[in-house]
């Protein structure tokens, strides 16, 4: 790579910085004292009990689906493997 390559790369390099402080609060997300605020309601020991059922029901099934779905695939690979 020649002299003049490294150089043009370096400045392109640097101008491609000097965008980047350019935008860098346009999300409005990017300072340290943005903090966001949520009101969120006040759930009853109920409530929270029913929400833990639900997502322990929810990941139940998640991980049936996934442990099916691995097991057909080994169980193809595995008779592919021997038919052949």
């Amino acid at each position: 790579m020649g002299a003049q390559t490294m150089i043009t790369i370096l400045k392109n390099n640097e101008r491609m910085m000097g965008k980047r402080t350019k935008f860098k609060k346009t999300l409005g997300g990017y300072g340290k004292n943005n903090k966001t605020e949520y009101n969120l309601p006040k759930a009853t020991p109920k409530q929270l009990r029913e929400i833990r059922r639900r997502l322990k029901k929810e990941n139940r099934i998640l991980w049936v689906k996934i442990i099916g779905l691995t097991l057909i695939i080994f169980i193809t690979l595995v008779w592919v493997l021997f038919a052949l």
